[in-house]
């Protein structure tokens, strides 16, 4: 992996350009800048605990790995003791959408790098829907100069789906994909290919995509909600995708090795998929060598208080997996699945030196020391290495646009009746899970207007585009959202389209929210009749610049508003954020109306039976 930057002194020269010096180390012949002494060696190649083993590393690679490496010591050497200590690769992220942190690449790192973390496969999908092509660069350019190893995804699906069912802020096709896989080989692949449909029944948008991508032997990430034994998902991947998140079950992990496929493995903040999906393992003996640990979305929150992929390992090992096994599925198993298992994912000869070191039980994953292309980055928990910050051009920072104020007559229902009751489809919620349900309730009419109260168990939900000024807006019913009292959130974080979402039993306050958004251009807000609680993310209404530690107190009151008003899900604000995300079972909101998604295909419903 090449990732020159002049703002970066953590670089990765590619493997060819490092051989003479790392050959002339492992000799003898030139003095190792780093060695690490001592250890357990947790082999994931060989699935071994080796003791007393030593690494030797010149630059930002790996040198030499054996028992006795006294002969790669100089006098300018460091040496870490290890003695006591294991010695992992770095743990690597599958599929990870950095904004959903709501954080920049720069505190993302920060973050995750004293948790073990040293690397990722990103798809920055979100910032896509909202900055086309520069939003993606942006991205790109930033982890450039971090400490990660960092791999970039080209967004497949911006729109996620049919234009004519959503309307975002840019637009992505086989020419834009082509171009952005020309940027470098750290931008490795097509990002999860939502259109599963599109790609099942032939839509040239996607098939010329994903043409592009393997044109340019680079890899193509998946997303299919049908079930597992759908007779379409040989279809989507003789398309030439190779892995998928969308796994709930061990029957979607099963089915999807038997093509070929891996499986990634999801423990984020709101969906808690693991415990179920590695049952294709422990219970039913699968080989784990296409099973990955992922974290898909884990707010800034959830880092603090439970931490990252280091987390997911385990997890995994509670649930019965093996500890080397586990580390293998959040380290080899990943390198391979993207083709760079001779830069990332083990220590081996060669390899970069991205290496923790992990005191106590190996099971418990305590992470005491970490190492990112041959520097010492972190250490018992807190960053000891810094970087020059990445700064956002304004056109970044100010991207909501809408045509005008929004009040809360806009958030009147009109009936098909005067007076009396009507049946209408009402999105319902599920708890730790990224699918909802349509259910079917009778709502109140008074005047021609639908009348919902803090007792009906029942909110509005609304979407806004504020792309492109359009005044487009429909408005719509959610259940399971638990207020008790009169209370809205608005958010532009709105997974994919990231539109202006929302959600309330009050039209007044939910008014009073979608201007606290406005006027933060982007964020979160939850107001009550007492208070209002604002979130400011202001680098295109998904992520904010302050630090890791500030953005995570921030999240936690809007947790705290949230549940204080009776939203009681676990991890309430992504859940809420997926709801206008039009690929996922079965029912969502769209700025253009509600969108019924199932095995038959995707349409748009009418909110009255």
């Amino acid at each position: 992996m090449a990732t020159e930057n002049k703002y970066n002194s953590f670089n990765r020269p590619a493997l060819a350009e490092c051989v003479p010096e790392l050959v002339a180390t492992a000799r003898g012949d030139k003095p190792a800048t780093l060695v690490i002494a001592g250890g357990t060696l947790v082999n994931v190649i060989s699935g071994e605990l080796i003791p007393n083993m030593s690494i030797a590393i010149q630059g930002s690679r790996i040198a030499y790995v054996g028992k006795d490496v006294s002969h790669t010591i100089g006098e300018h050497t460091t040496i870490i003791d290890a003695k006591g200590k294991y010695m992992a690769p770095g743990l690597l992220d599958g599929h990870c959408h950095i904004e959903s942190t709501q954080l920049t690449v720069t505190q993302f790192a920060k973050a995750v790098l004293p948790l073990g973390t040293t690397g990722g496969f990103f798809d920055p999908h979100e910032i896509s829907n909202v900055l086309g092509l520069p939003g993606l660069r942006y991205m790109v350019e930033e982890a450039r100069t971090t400490p990660l190893a960092a791999y970039m995804q080209v967004a497949s699906c911006v729109p996620s789906t049919n234009p004519d069912l959503e309307t975002t802020g840019a637009s992505f096709g086989p020419e834009e994909v082509a171009e952005a896989l020309k940027w470098g080989n750290d931008v490795i692949g097509l990002g999860e290919v939502m259109n599963f449909p599109g790609v099942v029944y032939g839509d040239a948008k996607m098939i010329g995509e994903i043409q592009e991508t393997l044109r340019a032997g680079k890899i193509v990430d998946g997303h299919f909600t049908w079930p597992a034994d759908d007779w379409r998902l040989p279809v989507y991947a003789a398309a030439g995708v190779t892995g998928d998140h969308e796994c709930v079950t061990k029957e979607d992990v099963v089915e999807r090795i038997r093509l070929g496929m891996y499986a990634n493995m999801r423990q984020g903040s709101a969906w808690h998929d693991v415990a179920e999906t590695i049952k294709a393992h422990t219970e039913l003996g699968l080989d784990t060598r296409r099973m990955m640990l992922v974290t898909d979305d884990r707010s800034s929150e959830s880092l603090l208080k439970e931490g990252h992929i280091n987390f997911v390992v385990r997890h995994a090992i509670a649930q019965g997996v093996k500890p080397v096994t586990a580390f293998q599925m959040a380290t080899i198993n990943t390198a391979e699945r993207f083709g760079v298992a001779r830069d990332i994912g083990s220590i081996t000869p060669g390899s970069c030196a991205d290496i923790i070191l992990l005191e106590g039980n190996l099971a418990d994953v305590n992470v005491q020391m970490t190492i990112a292309a041959g520097k010492v980055v972190a250490e018992n928990g807190q960053m000891v290495a810094n970087w020059q910050d990445y700064e956002y051009p304004l056109e970044a920072r100010e991207t909501v646009h809408l045509n005008r104020e929004i009040t809360e007559q806009d958030f009147v229902i009109k009936a098909p009746i005067p007076e009396g009751t009507v049946s209408a489809r009402a999105i319902q919620v599920i708890e730790n899970h990224a699918e909802t349900k349509e259910k079917i309730v009778s709502v109140p009419v008074s005047g021609h207007e639908v009348r919902i109260d803090v007792h009906s168990g029942l909110s509005k939900i609304a979407v806004f585009e504020r792309h492109k000024g359009t005044g487009n807006y429909a408005v719509g019913l959610v259940s399971d959202i638990g207020f008790h009292k009169p209370a809205a959130i608005a958010m532009t974080v709105a997974h994919d389209s990231h539109n202006l979402v929302i959600i309330g039993n009050d039209d007044a306050l939910m008014a009073k929210a979608s201007q606290v958004v406005v006027s933060m251009q982007g964020g979160v807000a939850v107001v009550t009749e007492d208070e209002t609680t604002p979130f400011p993310l202001r680098i295109a209404g998904l992520m904010s610049a302050e630090p890791f530690e500030t953005v995570a107190k921030q999240s936690s009151a809007i947790s705290q508003a949230l549940y204080d008003a009776g939203c009681k899900l676990n991890n309430a604000f992504m859940t809420l954020s997926l709801l206008a995300l039009v690929v996922i079972p079965e029912l969502r909101l769209s700025d253009k109306g509600l969108v019924s998604i199932s095995p038959d295909g995707i349409k748009q419903v009418p909110l009255f039976v």
